[in-house]
């Protein structure tokens, strides 16, 4: 039997605090890689598009693909403690590689950025030149088109009209990526109707004008103005000669009744003789429907129209000359007149 000497350390000992010591290194090793599977990937900035029905899991591993996180399963362990990963919304998170798991699970946790495509319909656009629009914005332009023939989205628009002409308000829109088209057409049409105030509609009825009318004779004027100064004098000279019984003689009713565009209008071939229904040269009377979509300034000038000439007549002509000068006139001799000295 081996005797220890002294204060000697027996080999089991030895062999014991050994075993610890590599336990202890090895849980500390452990511990730190654990951590550092919460610190930040070192990824650079990087927009989470969340979908609707999406799984933390697949987030978690999107993010950890674009180093955002270092593990999917620290991101997932995180969300699953603080019961974010059963709330988490549809939408756009700013994210970026610099911060900590916890701290890409606090953003998440918040709210979404919905994502949206702004989409700018011009004043005086005709429905036709609508789908266009959207389909460069990304949408589909054959199922906008079919959504705007829906009449049945607007109050006003009915009778024989085809589609929503006039129905669909000039604006820049914001819209999710997913909108269906009607929720689209929906919501310009809505936009729309926001101008049939009661006040609007008592001024449109006390100068004879339902709601539809209303919305065709501005967009006449829409058609007409060379700026928004001169909208009230055309819709005073309009509204004057619906009064005298006098045919409206706009340019842009035929053009439109004959599925044209305004340059492309040729006298010489009988354009201005050829009868369509809305033509206010061969017919007296507002056209059968609006001729494109007026803007705000253009329904207001319709509602508010400049009736009197400055010597207290009515308007019953206008001219416009080169530069945008307009000419007012109550006789036909007078217009006669300016078309003579300033064409």
């Amino acid at each position: 039997m081996t005797r220890l000497k002294g204060n000697e350390t027996p080999a089991w000992t030895r062999i014991l605090v050994g075993l610890l010591a590599l336990l202890l290194l090895l849980g500390l090793i452990t511990l730190i890689y654990v951590r550092s599977l919460f610190g930040p990937a070192g990824g650079g900035k990087y927009t989470l598009q969340v979908s609707q029905g999406e799984t933390v899991g697949q987030v978690a591993a999107d993010l950890q693909a674009h180093h955002i996180i270092k593990n999917a399963r620290a991101l997932r362990y995180i969300m699953g403690k603080n019961g974010s990963a059963s709330k988490l919304k549809e939408g756009a998170y700013d994210l970026s590689g610099t911060m900590t798991a916890q701290q890409v699970a606090n953003v998440l946790a918040g709210p979404a950025r919905l994502a949206v495509i702004k989409v700018t319909i011009p004043e005086g656009r005709r429905i036709r030149d609508i789908p266009a629009i959207f389909d460069k914005a990304g949408y589909d332009g054959k199922a906008i088109a079919t959504a705007l023939t829906d009449v049945n989205l607007s109050r006003y628009a009915h009778g024989k009209q085809p589609n929503l002409e006039g129905f669909i308000f000039p604006s820049t829109y914001e819209f999710r990526p997913k909108d269906s088209s009607q929720a689209i057409v929906k919501k310009m049409v809505a936009r729309m109707e926001q101008e049939f105030t009661p006040a609007n509609i008592a001024k449109a009825r006390a100068l004879g004008l339902s709601v539809r009318g209303w919305v065709i004779l501005a967009s006449m004027v829409q058609a007409e103005a060379a700026s928004n100064n001169d909208m009230p004098i055309i819709a005073g000279v309009f509204l004057n000669r619906l009064k005298e019984d006098i045919a409206l003689g706009s340019d842009p009713t035929v053009a439109y009744g004959l599925g044209k565009n305004l340059p492309e209008l040729d006298r010489s071939a009988g354009d201005f003789q050829k009868d369509t229904p809305y033509s206010t040269y061969t017919r007296k009377g507002l056209p059968a429907g609006p001729i494109n979509n007026p803007g705000e300034a253009a329904l207001l000038a319709a509602i508010n129209p400049q009736l009197k000439m400055a010597d207290g007549r009515d308007a019953l002509y206008f001219l416009h000359v080169p530069g945008g000068k307009i000419y007012v006139n109550h006789t036909y001799a007078e217009h006669l007149r300016d078309n003579a000295q300033h064409r």
